[in-house]
C-alpha cells in the first residue's frame, strides 16, 4: 500500500550554514566565521548520510538541495565527497534534480565547473534586486553588474538556473518593479523565486524598523499591488505562479520545493535543519542544533546529528498538509485531509466566500485567495 508521504516523494536537504555577511532581512540560520575547517565538516555530512541512509534504506531519492548560508562557499570537493556518499547510500531518480544555492559574490566560473562535475545540475541565486542603490541598502555585497555576470557564468555552465528576487523594497513603485521583473525574464531564465520584504523579528530590519528608522517601505495597497503585477507580468511571459511566491517555464518547477510543499519526506542534515520522516508507519518531525559548532561537535561525540525527533499527531500532519499544500496551484488532494467536521465547515464557509473550491479531486486556492493566503490557511485552520 501506498504511504502518504509517496505523494510528495523523498529528498534530502544539505544545511551549510556560513555566510560572507550577515543581510538585515534575514532570519535564516546563516553565521560569518573567520576559518573553516572544511574536512571536518565532511566527515561530519558523511557520517549523517550514513546514519538517515541506514533508516530510509530502499527509498528513490528525487532530490538534493544545498541550502545556506552560502553553499556556494563550500569547496567543490566537498560537495563531489558529499554526492559519492549520496549514490552510494541511495537509489536515484532518473530526473534528479541537485541544487546548490550561490551568491554572486562567492561565484567562480572554476567552482562552478567543479559543482557542476561533482553532480549538481541546478543552481539557485540570490540576486535580491538589479539595482546597486537597493542591493546596498538589502546589505548585498555584489554589484547588479557582478549578478549578471555570475547569472550569465551559471547559465553557460548548469542547463537549470534560478534566481531571487525581493520587492515592495524601500523606496520601490510599481513602475520600477515592472521594469525590473521584465528585465528579469528577458534574462535565459526558467525559474524565479519572487518574494516580498518581510520584517522578521530579531533581524537588523527588525529593529529598525521597530525604531521607526526603515522608511520609503510600500504600504499594504501598493505591495498588494505590486503582487497582483508580478502575477501577471510572468504569466504573460509563460512564467506561470505554480506556488505563490515561485515561477517557472513548464517544466522547470523545483522539485526539490514540490516536494515540501506536496508533504512528501525530507531529511535535514547540517546546522538548525528540520526534516519529516515517516519511519514505521509514524511521521516525524526532525530538528537539528543551530549553533554550527555544537551540532558539528554533536554528531562527532554521539553520531547523530539531531536534536529533536517526535511524532506528529494526525492533527498535525493534516494541518502541515493544508499549510504547505494549499500554496500550490494545484491543491491539496481532498483525500488525503482528514475531513472533520470543523474542518468541512471551514472548507464550505471559504468556498461561500470564493476564496477555496474544489476542482477535480483537489481543494484549491481560488484567484481571490491566492493573495491573501494566510489569512485563509488561518481560517482553514481555525478551531
Amino acid at each position: 500500500m501506498r504511504e502518504d508521504w509517496e505523494h510528495g516523494g523523498f529528498g534530502l536537504y544539505i544545511h551549510w550554514p556560513f555566510c560572507q555577511a550577515k543581510c538585515p532581512y534575514c532570519d535564516f540560520n546563516s553565521h560569518v566565521v573567520a576559518q573553516i575547517d572544511q574536512k571536518a565538516w565532511c566527515n561530519a555530512y558523511l557520517s549523517e548520510i550514513d546514519r538517515v541512509g541506514a533508516e530510509t534504506q530502499g527509498r528513490v531519492l528525487k532530490s538534493v538541495f544545498f541550502g545556506g548560508g552560502t553553499p556556494s562557499m563550500m569547496d567543490p570537493d566537498l560537495v563531489d565527497a558529499i554526492l559519492t556518499k549520496v549514490r552510494a547510500t541511495w537509489s536515484l531518480a532518473n530526473d534528479i534534480e541537485i541544487t546548490l544555492e550561490a551568491n554572486p559574490t562567492s561565484v567562480e566560473a572554476g567552482r562552478f565547473v567543479g559543482y557542476r562535475d561533482a553532480g549538481v545540475n541546478r543552481v539557485s541565486m540570490g540576486i535580491q534586486a538589479l539595482n546597486d542603490t537597493d542591493l546596498r541598502a538589502l546589505g548585498r555585497l555584489h554589484t547588479a553588474q557582478e549578478a549578471l555576470t555570475a547569472f550569465s557564468t551559471a547559465r553557460e555552465t548548469f542547463d537549470r538556473v534560478s534566481f531571487d528576487l525581493i520587492y515592495a523594497r524601500q523606496g520601490q513603485n510599481l513602475a520600477d518593479w515592472r521594469a525590473e521583473l521584465t528585465q528579469a525574464l528577458g534574462l535565459a531564465i526558467d525559474h524565479l523565486s519572487l518574494y516580498q520584504l518581510t520584517i522578521e523579528d530579531g533581524t537588523a530590519f527588525g529593529d529598525r524598523y521597530a525604531a521607526g528608522k526603515l522608511r520609503g517601505l510600500p504600504n499594504d495597497d501598493v505591495a498588494a499591488d505590486m503582487y497582483a503585477l508580478t502575477q501577471d507580468v510572468c504569466a504573460a511571459a509563460n512564467f506561470e505562479s505554480y506556488e505563490v511566491s515561485n515561477h517557472a517555464r513548464p517544466g522547470y518547477e523545483s522539485i526539490h520545493n514540490q516536494i515540501y510543499w506536496r508533504y512528501g519526506d525530507y531529511a535535514g542534515i547540517g546546522p538548525g535543519a528540520h526534516g519529516r520522516l515517516t519511519l514505521g508507519g509514524d511521521r516525524y518531525a526532525t530538528e537539528a542544533p543551530l549553533a554550527p559548532m555544537q551540532w558539528l561537535a554533536q554528531v562527532g561525540k554521539t553520531g547523530i546529528g539531531d536534536s529533536l525527533r517526535s511524532k506528529l499527531s494526525a492533527e498535525d500532519q493534516r494541518s502541515e498538509l493544508l499549510l504547505m499544500g494549499m500554496r500550490l496551484r494545484e491543491g491539496v488532494l481532498i483525500k488525503r485531509i482528514e475531513i472533520t467536521e470543523k474542518i468541512e465547515k471551514n472548507i464550505n464557509s471559504l468556498n461561500d466566500l470564493g476564496m477555496v473550491k474544489s476542482r477535480g479531486d483537489r481543494l484549491v486556492l481560488t484567484g481571490q485567495g491566492r493573495p491573501i493566503l494566510n489569512a485563509v490557511l488561518r481560517e482553514l485552520l481555525a478551531d
